[in-house]
């Protein structure tokens, strides 16, 4: 699993660009998702994940909408329109963080 300090400081961009691409996802398929499109290098767990959707609710970026589904109640998570305005932030902010350590870590010869 990629570097669980790198992961937790932009997990929260991930979660928004995640759901501002797909719509609607519940818990397991976010997972999922970032499984698949990590090629299997990043692992979220339920521990990591629910907390981090509770903070961007709590912060006003995300809705939930309730669907049952085989006889069990499943929790959807979406942008609210403060959430898609965060998104557009967040991933700005996260290009320009890595466009500096990438000077960094490959300097330019003057």
């Amino acid at each position: 699993m990629a570097g669980s300090q790198l992961l937790k400081g932009t997990l929260a961009t991930i979660l928004l660009k995640l759901l501002a691409d797909n719509g609607r996802m519940y818990g397991y398929e976010i997972i999922r998702n970032i499984r698949q499109l990590s090629n299997e290098q990043i692992n979220i767990t339920e521990g990591a994940l629910y907390p981090a959707l509770h903070k961007l609710e709590a912060q006003g970026f995300l809705e939930i909408e309730l669907e049952q589904v085989d006889n069990r109640t499943r929790k959807y998570y979406k942008l609210s329109k403060k959430g898609e305005r965060a998104t557009v932030d967040k991933l700005e902010e996260l290009q320009a963080f890595l466009q500096s350590i990438s000077g960094i870590l490959s300097p330019r010869l003057a």
